[in-house]
């Protein structure tokens, strides 16, 4: 159990949390970034200076002439005129100022906490590894951006891919940190339980693979083709992905449109149907075996059967519909929602609280 007092351990906990909120809207942010091409707005990459936005109209033309000499503006945007420009750089500058924000509100805590003694050692090493994590992101997201003010005028989908999933990996981590504070007992899954929890891990890391791909989708516009369901087109698996696969190799499906959608979809059926095996086996196990999960064990199953569904059906509607801003963003949102719930029911499966620790805790 942590030693850390009720009141310094609750702060803690908030803290953390709030950077999974933090975390989880910069992600919205960046859905919205990229669905109104304008992740390629701002050319530099100015930590400090780069907070300010431009204030004159000197300023802004400043900008508007840096944009003009990129793929994106000669090649898709040459009809953009200053008021246009001036739409597309606010989201941009708004997913960076998170990215700031993000950064204050771990370091000036972490330093607070520290100065206080609040934080053991095994913490300071958790939190270091998040601001790790931070900076990486930070890194990937200037690794991506410089992809597309080359030569061609969209990011490499595998540099969206690396800085999309860096973002939820740190989410995960803060989760199941502020976790650790919440549920401080920490227990051996056995018998079917201990089923379950390995049933949940490779769900789990099904479902990490899925959002890599849905990241290759995003990136490769993957969506704006196939806009039907459940079949691609007139079949099930449609001429052009054997064609991406006899000419490409692998690469035919992890580079190719055709064949990232296809991949997209099907992951998408196992890691529906696998979640709901997952719920359907802690439930039949739950009435028919002396063991049994505790209350907020299985309301954890529960959450992630729910957000399955949700992003099941968010999924289909987003493909029809050819990825309309407000799906694009709330698909995204919810690949974060689920990813996270099974993150959060891993660890409950694991710990427990002082409460349900209790031999008085209802089983």
């Amino acid at each position: 159990m942590s030693s850390l007092s009720i009141p310094d351990r609750t702060s803690i906990v908030m803290w953390l949390l709030s950077g999974c909120f933090l975390i989880f809207t910069m992600v919205v942010v960046g859905g919205i970034t990229r669905l109104t091409g304008s992740g390629l707005s701002i050319t530099k990459w100015d930590v400090v200076t780069g907070t300010i936005p431009p204030t004159t109209e000197a300023d802004w033309v400043h900008e508007f002439e840096l944009y003009k000499q990129t793929p994106q503006y000669q090649k898709i945007n040459d009809h953009f005129e200053l008021s246009d420009f001036k739409g597309i750089y606010w989201w941009e500058y708004i997913h960076r100022l998170l990215g700031r924000l993000i950064g204050l509100v771990f370091v000036i805590p972490f330093a607070w906490f520290v100065v206080r003694g609040k934080l053991d050692r095994k913490l300071i090493w958790k939190c270091l590894l998040l601001f790790a994590l931070g900076g990486l992101q930070g890194f990937f997201g200037w690794y991506m951006v410089k992809s597309g003010l080359i030569d061609e005028p969209s990011v490499s989908h595998f540099r969206l891919a690396l800085h999309l999933c860096t973002a939820f990996i740190t989410f995960c981590f803060t989760l199941w940190f502020a976790m650790d504070l919440i549920n401080t007992e920490k227990t051996k899954p056995t018998g079917w339980i201990s089923n379950l929890n390995k049933y949940t891990k490779v769900v789990l890391v099904v479902t990490f693979i899925q959002i890599v791909f849905g990241a290759f989708v995003a990136g490769l516009k993957a969506g704006l083709i196939y806009n039907t369901w459940p079949l691609m087109g007139d079949s099930f698996i449609p001429d052009s992905v054997f064609y991406a696969v006899q000419t490409m190799g692998w690469h035919g499906i992890i580079d190719n449109m055709s064949g990232v959608q296809f991949v997209h979809r099907n992951l998408a059926y196992l890691v529906f149907f696998g979640v709901l095996f997952l719920l359907w086996y802690a439930w039949k196990n739950n009435k028919t075996q002396p063991t049994r999960l505790k209350a907020g064990q299985m309301t954890a199953v529960w959450m992630s059967a729910i957000f399955v569904v949700l992003q099941f059906v968010l999924g289909i509607f987003t493909l029809l519909h050819a990825v309309p801003l407000w799906l694009g963003v709330i698909h995204q949102a919810g690949a974060l929602l689920l990813l996270g719930s099974l993150v959060y029911l891993w660890h409950r499966l694991g710990h427990l609280s002082v409460s349900e620790k209790s031999p008085m805790a209802n089983q």
